[in-house]
């Protein structure tokens, strides 16, 4: 995938990392991770990139603040993250009104078609990752349909799909001594590297 020059990350806290009082605005997180690497392999390209990720979002929140943090950007490629707390809220808060599996879908169909229509711009779909370091928690076993959400998306737009949940499960079953997040869900180093590495990975194979 030739990426063009402005790139928009847009999510929820995993995005956000780090980025308040940041002057870059990029963070510390992933896409920082991605930024540094972009920046040194492709020296002659300049990329201007926006991390737009908001802690506690849902996808209806992203749809919320889609123009402003998106489109009012005029990005050439949108790479989106989100699903983890459209399940979290489910396990923490049952009482809010939840995001089902099919609101899930029918709020990203409905993002995505208006990149599609208002833009030129690529799009990049990350798998939302992991809620505990378990295959078999609740919360993973949650987050299956919504990652078929993602699958189903990517098919539809021919966007370019970042496996992260994927990438996360394979190395959980591994058994390392190294954990991922800090509570189950939010990344530690670790859990950023694997983050940018399956992104880079997955846009350079595109």
């Amino acid at each position: 995938m030739e990426l063009g020059n402005r790139i928009v990350f847009i999510g929820d806290s995993i995005t956000e990392w780090g980025r308040d009082g940041k002057s870059d605005q990029i963070g510390t997180g992933y896409v920082m991770l991605i930024h540094d690497y972009l920046r040194v392999t492709y020296p002659a390209t300049r990329f201007d990139m926006f991390n737009r990720g908001v802690g506690g979002d849902r996808i209806t929140n992203l749809a919320e603040r889609w123009t402003e943090d998106v489109f009012d950007l005029k990005p050439d490629v949108v790479s989106v993250s989100i699903g983890i707390n459209d399940v979290w809220r489910q396990l923490d808060n049952p009482d809010l009104e939840q995001v089902t599996v099919g609101k899930f879908e029918a709020i990203y169909r409905d993002l995505l078609t208006q990149v599609k229509e208002k833009t030129d711009a690529k799009m990049i779909i990350m798998e939302p990752t992991i809620i505990e370091e378990d295959v078999k928690a609740k919360g993973n076993v949650l987050l299956k349909q919504y990652v078929d959400v993602v699958h189903k998306m990517v098919d539809e737009f021919g966007a370019v799909l970042v496996p992260t949940h994927t990438a996360f499960v394979d190395y959980l079953k591994v058994g390392s001594d190294f954990s991922l997040t800090i509570d189950g869900v939010h990344m530690n180093t670790t859990g950023n590297m694997l983050m940018a590495k399956t992104w880079i990975e997955a846009v350079e194979k595109a």
